[in-house]
């Protein structure tokens, strides 16, 4: 039993928490926003993305450090999710992040917490 001086009584005494999201759709949504960053690689490959001021084309698994095709099923994952946006211009592919869904992402985050 807890007793209000202990600290898990604190802890979950908080009375500034935020309201829950309101609509069943804005949580699928931030969920699936979410799931698609769920893997160490998609972070990396974000963190790369988000380091440039431009698109980055065949360079991108010397940026992150991992083969072509694992790059390539991460970068699928990713713009299935609607986080990279890419076009392809001959044998070249250009990838950045899609700046949409990082302020839709970052909206919905901050109604959670």
């Amino acid at each position: 039993m807890l007793n209000a001086e202990s600290p898990e009584a604190a802890c979950c005494a908080s009375p500034a928490l935020a309201p829950p999201l309101v609509q069943p759709q804005q949580e699928a949504e931030l969920a699936s926003l979410a799931k698609a960053l769920g893997h160490p690689a998609r972070i990396r490959i974000m963190r790369a993305l988000l380091a440039q001021d431009s698109c980055i084309a065949g360079d991108l698994q010397t940026e992150v450090g991992l083969a072509a095709s694992t790059v390539s099923q991460h970068l699928k994952s990713l713009k299935d999710a609607g986080w990279v946006q890419g076009e392809v211009d001959g044998p070249r592919r250009c990838y950045c992040i899609n700046p949409n869904t990082r302020e839709r992402f970052q909206s919905l985050l901050g109604e959670l917490l």
